[in-house]
């Protein structure tokens, strides 16, 4: 039997608040498709900082924010409170001011396990929450062992898995196939491996992608009948 299914493949970070957004943006998206309970969607890997150590000292995101993009810490946090209030608009409360920045590659290995159990979406949400409204330090394994296990994965599973090299290769290779893409940035949705979509897009935007993605995937098939058709064409009507 043909898989017709739509697949959606999302390349985020759980330290990115645009990927966040997004997620929340893709999910209003997806309540309002027609066939929603036809689309698969899996998150994959990408770390916007891979060379981060477990958790940085010094500073904070304001202060990070202003060494990046050259600009007074003043401003920094002028930039944090919009992406806070825009945030909010889509269901999130963001507190840049507690985030703990850290490497994100043990976070991914356990959404890859989480994909496996079948609550990767549940655990994503979690880590989010997490790192952006709690201020829970991404990078500490016992911090993450207990946010997914609060998202529904085994403590004691998710907790062999970061003592472990376990789905490393998986991260890897994630990373690998958002290179082949060209993807730079994220948040970004891949669409039955036809469509990308880069950045937060409003819910109509990505409602339009999937219904194209459908529309194709599914094309109309139209019957004759052996006696041909009572109708109307070209502005005449045989009778």
């Amino acid at each position: 039997m043909v898989d017709l299914r739509v697949k959606v493949e999302i390349w985020s970070d759980v330290v990115c608040p645009w990927c966040a957004v997004g997620k929340h943006r893709f999910e209003k998206a997806l309540a309002r498709f027609e066939h929603r309970d036809q689309v698969e969607v899996s998150y994959h890997s990408f770390e916007l900082d891979p060379g981060a150590p477990r958790e940085l000292e010094g500073g904070d995101l304001h202060d990070h924010l202003a060494a990046k993009y050259g600009m007074t810490r003043a401003e920094a946090e002028a930039k944090h409170r919009q992406m806070t209030e825009l945030a909010a608009e889509d269901g999130w409360e963001f507190h840049f001011d507690r985030a703990r920045r850290g490497n994100t590659f043990d976070a991914h290995r356990l959404l890859h396990l989480a994909a496996e159990r079948g609550v990767q979406e549940a655990v994503k949400e979690r880590f989010f929450r997490g790192y952006f409204t709690e201020g829970e330090p991404i990078a500490d394994h016992d911090t993450l062992v207990r946010l997914a296990a609060e998202a529904g994965l085994d403590a004691d599973e998710a907790r062999a898995v970061l003592a472990s090299d376990r789905y490393a290769d998986a991260v890897r290779a994630d990373e690998r196939q958002a290179a082949a893409y060209g993807i730079t940035a994220v948040p970004f949705f891949v669409v039955d491996r036809t469509y990308g979509v880069a950045g937060a897009q409003p819910p109509d935007a990505l409602l339009q992608v999937l219904e194209k993605a459908w529309a194709e995937a599914h094309p109309l098939q139209v019957v004759t009948p052996a006696g041909g058709v009572d109708g109307c064409a070209d502005g005449t009507c045989g009778v």
